[in-house]
């Protein structure tokens, strides 16, 4: 594939992905967004309560808050215990009631939440996925990871991310699918090309992560892969929108150009 090639898969790329952010959310992320903003927020102290008792935990609420997603507790099943605050007026003197009338935090008490790997019920909706068989690409991929003296290793303990750019080193979580996989790598590896020099300090994270997962969608749809809304939902999630990419659009099909060059065959 020579340069225009390039260029032109890239062009029309994103102008497919620029399309699906001024449409906004996709409906799958909508759905999605809405039941995670029904998940409790839990304080540090209560996300190490919850590690140390199930380390594999991923989603949890309490018992009510599942049964209003329509999922149920299986019986039998243990509850984590967690702090919960408790919130209300203390009793007091007519002299001090001006003082103390709003509600405020008087204590803890110990209740109980179950992951979402404890219940059964309704099927909570899936943030929007990439698919296809990208083949031999990934093999290629990495070969040009190598080829720019980065690491690429595989650990579980990034998670809940599914890779990780940490200069010089990317760190990718086993067991994604082939597309997924492949998707992730590019989007690591467009972090390490453009966010490791001085561009960092110049750009926000909105803008780094509109970047890298602007080059994971032109790459990805390059090779055939069917990257549906995926891109475009997380560049969302990370609060980026149609005219934050397009102030790094040569930045972006520069990139994705230096990658396609390294992993297409010639034509």
């Amino acid at each position: 594939m020579n340069t225009d090639q390039a260029k032109t898969l890239s062009e029309a790329a994103l102008t497919r992905l620029m399309e699906a952010l001024q449409q906004g959310h996709s409906q799958a992320l909508k759905q999605y967004l809405s039941v995670m903003s029904r998940f409790h927020r839990y304080s540090w102290g209560n996300v190490l309560l919850i590690y140390s008792q199930r380390p594999d935990a991923t989603h949890v609420a309490g018992f009510q808050a599942w049964l209003r997603m329509r999922r149920y507790v299986r019986k039998g099943e243990k509850g984590i215990v967690i702090l919960a605050p408790m919130v209300g007026r203390k009793k007091c003197t007519d002299d001090e009631l001006a003082e103390d009338a709003h509600a405020r935090l008087y204590g803890f008490r110990a209740a109980h939440v179950f992951d979402v790997s404890q219940t059964e019920g309704e099927p909570l909706p899936e943030f929007a996925t990439i698919s296809g068989d990208p083949q031999d690409a990934t093999d290629r991929l990495k070969q040009f990871i190598v080829a720019k003296s980065i690491t690429l290793e595989y650990d579980d303990r990034i998670r809940p991310a599914h890779g990780l750019s940490s200069g010089g080193k990317i760190t990718v979580v086993p067991g994604l699918s082939s597309a997924q996989e492949f998707s992730v790598l590019v989007h690591e590896t467009a972090h390490e090309l453009l966010h490791r020099g001085e561009r960092r300090s110049q750009t926000t994270h909105v803008i780094r992560e509109t970047e890298a997962e602007a080059v994971a969608f032109v790459v990805s749809t390059a090779i055939g892969l069917d990257a549906g809304t995926s891109s475009s939902d997380y560049i969302q999630v990370h609060s980026g929108y149609k005219a934050t990419l397009a102030e790094s659009l040569g930045c972006v099909q520069q990139t994705a150009a230096e990658i396609l060059n390294a992993i297409l065959p010639p034509h």
